[in-house]
């Protein structure tokens, strides 16, 4: 397919959504003297650098080039860092993450399957010669040692590139030492598998075992010669890994930390500060409860600081649990129907605040982020902002509407700040709330405005986002286009201009497009997101019709021209919409939906359906394949696209193919649109550009658009 080389989709995709050439991984250092970060050299570079920024005077240098240190080869990553960037869907090259010692002098990272580190303070880099592949490269936090992962093994170098070992080695091929399990990287966003203790004299390491999950073979069918890729994935209902828990001592000395593993299987938080001893939060397989356990580094006992208890599910927070300088507990909680910061014993905010992170504690005062909460005084629609909290009260740091998140340390803040009337995101170098840098963004300008309207849909003031074409001047009813993801994890109504560039290049073709966030989305209360337990298919399905319905009161929809469209969890929205509600859609387009819940992980899937053994009525009425909607003979059919990755890993293709056998078994007619070699992301440039424009003709095929 042959496009214009400038056309917005091909922009999109060229640029990875506008984002290549933005500053992120914001580290400040103690002292407050200057910034780390990374950040590729242009708008359409996908390799980042390290760069470090003087916060007196603002001035940036490069600490590490990855074109210089790899002398111009080509980067080659191993099986394991593709599927760690997967989890974290990493779409970027060259330096994508890295790790401090604790004066941020000394950065250690892995590029190409190689250990480097960067001198912070001189803006030096050299490569260490060690055995590789290298995963997750750590400097101790006092700068003399640099732990690794390769081969499974947890390995120990000195800084200086001396005195290499293994200090951990697999006892088979299905055990790791120092990497997270697939649900935790996936689910829990716990990417990491060890940690430094504060003394640098040793660690707490994860040793994962995944012999008891199920292996799935991944293939790419367009490559017959390959072998497939063989893939412990632990479905709803199956076996996980086993995961333990080792302190391990510089010379090797190794202590099983101990607690009921049986009953609180999943290591979901690992918090180990000079402020007291390792902290672990650990959650029961159904997650209604979880236990806050200090750990005795020398016997590896642990002990009960605080129990966690929920009918209906526990979520996990960024940032928590963790110690306050002082030795108390900060945690995040769900209690009198808010969500809340407790710090020790007491409850600092209430339900004037949703909160959803904590990103920095110290001595006087707690960072958070947080939304309007259930009581606020106005809703807000699609705002998060930056707040200091303590037993005084509450502060807003962030006053622009918009989306704010911050990273702070020595008296200085990075405020990163997007609003719905600029492009990108701003990021700002605070000292004592006074502005003294920015950091340079080489984003590009997508050169497209949204046009957008937040607004409430309906009797349950559900957030709603509604872009109208740029040039359209209200003469006629537009076709309409929902936009959804719809479901937990996922919000799509933001107070932020890039998020909704897709949805305007959508309207840009004569639609209304509409995006709401119901009931199971983040951000409104707990009863909002937990109000889809074991009722999934259902309630998100009949919030998107409500919120439908309540914006054409107000805005010209022509509701005999309705499609939608989504990805992954909104793929699954989609199929819902065209098979249980053909008489409000009229087309979806069915971008890698889950489509057997039974086939996608157990920490998700288990969160919200129960187990499927003890509720198989539960998965059985969620689940698209055995939707009565497929042989209603009666049901009017709506015209459907399906599209999915035939490498995806996380929803795997099965899904699909599943779908369409249902459709083909019922005779109802659709398009199947596989993508070879593409994963659960789609970052290769054409595949990316050429989806948007199929999408875009589909949708006017099937609403008899000209």
């Amino acid at each position: 397919m042959t496009t214009e080389p400038d056309s917005f989709p091909r922009r999109h995709a060229r640029t990875q959504r506008f984002t290549l050439g933005a500053p992120r991984a914001f580290t400040v250092a103690p002292d407050g003297s200057r910034v780390v970060f990374l950040r590729s050299n242009s708008g359409t570079d996908r390799a980042n650098s390290l760069w470090v920024l003087d916060a007196a005077d603002g001035g940036e240098r490069v600490a590490a080039d990855p074109r210089a240190l790899l002398g111009g080869t080509e980067e080659r990553l191993s099986p394991e860092e593709r599927a760690r960037r997967e989890r974290s869907r990493e779409g970027g090259a060259g330096i994508v993450g890295y790790a401090t010692d604790t004066a941020v002098e000394l950065a250690s990272f892995a590029l190409s399957g190689r250990l480097f580190t960067a001198e912070l303070r001189a803006g030096t880099a050299r490569e260490l010669p060690v055995p590789g592949p290298v995963i997750d490269p750590r400097p101790a936090p006092d700068g003399r040692h640099v732990a690794y992962v390769a081969q499974g093994s947890l390995r120990v170098v000195g800084a200086e590139g001396g005195d290499d070992r293994a200090l951990a080695s697999p006892e088979s091929d299905h055990v790791t030492y120092g990497l997270a399990e697939f649900v935790a990287a996936e689910e829990m966003g716990r990417s990491r598998g060890f940690w430094w203790s504060p003394q640098s004299d040793r660690l707490l390491v994860a040793r994962v075992d995944d012999t008891p999950v199920r292996r799935w073979w991944i293939s790419d069918p367009a490559h017959p010669e390959r072998d497939p890729q063989h893939v412990p994935y632990p479905a709803a209902g199956t076996p996980n890994a086993d995961v333990q828990l080792f302190v391990i001592a510089l010379d090797g000395t190794r202590t099983e930390v101990s607690w009921d593993r049986r009953r609180y299987p999943y290591l979901a938080h690992v918090h180990w500060s000079a402020a007291g001893a390792p902290l672990l939060l650990v959650q029961a397989r159904d997650q209604r409860s979880q236990l806050y356990l200090a750990v005795d580094p020398a016997s590896g006992a642990t002990r009960m600081v605080h129990a966690d208890e929920d009918p209906t599910w526990l979520d996990l927070f960024p940032g928590v649990p963790c110690w306050s300088p002082s030795g108390q507990l900060v945690r995040i909680a769900d209690e009198g129907g808010a969500r809340v910061l407790a710090v020790g014993e007491r409850v600092l905010t209430g339900p004037q605040l949703h909160v959803r992170a904590v990103l920095d504690v110290a001595r006087d005062d707690v960072l958070v982020s947080a939304s309007a909460g259930a009581e606020a005084e106005s809703p807000e629609t699609g705002q998060v902002h930056v707040y200091r909290v303590n037993e005084l009260g509450v502060e807003r740091l962030s006053q622009e509407p918009g989306v704010h998140s911050a990273v702070r340390a020595g008296g200085v803040t990075v405020l990163v700040s997007a609003t719905l009337d600029r492009p990108g995101a701003r990021a700002r170098v605070l000292r004592d709330g006074k502005e003294t840098a920015t950091v340079l963004s080489y984003a590009e300008d997508p050169g497209l405005t949204p046009r957008v309207t937040l607004t409430e849909g309906g009797a349950r003031k559900i957030p709603c986002a509604v872009l109208m074409p740029q040039d359209y001047a209200g003469d006629s009813p537009l076709p309409v286009l929902l936009d959804p993801y719809g479901g937990p994890h996922g919000q799509r109504v933001v107070a932020a201009h890039n998020p909704h560039l897709t949805s305007q290049w959508f309207a840009d073709q004569g639609f209304a497009v509409v995006v709401a966030d119901g009931r199971g989305t983040p951000g409104r209360s707990p009863a909002w997101e937990k109000a889809v337990r074991d009722d999934l298919a259902a309630v998100v399905l009949q919030d998107q019709v409500d919120a439908l319905q309540a914006l054409a009161e107000d805005f010209p929809l022509d509701l005999s021209r309705v499609a939608i469209r989504g990805w992954s969890f909104g793929g699954y929205l989609a199929a819902l919409g065209a098979l249980r509600r053909p008489d409000v859609f009229h087309a979806a387009v069915v971008g890698a939906p889950v489509t057997d819940l039974r086939l996608y992980d157990t920490h998700y899937q288990e969160r919200y359906l129960g187990h499927p053994d003890e509720q198989p009525e539960v998965y059985r009425r969620n689940s698209l394949v055995d939707d009565e909607g497929l042989v209603d003979a009666a049901a009017p059919h709506r015209p459907m696209m399906i599209i999915h990755g035939l490498a995806d890993d996380n929803v795997v293709v099965a899904h699909s193919l599943r779908l369409s056998s249902a459709l083909l078994a019922a005779g109802r007619p659709h398009e199947v649109l596989p993508l070879s070699g593409v994963t659960h992301m789609t970052p290769q440039e054409t595949v990316a550009e050429n989806l948007l424009r199929l999408q875009l003709d589909f949708l006017k095929r099937s609403l008899g658009m000209a």
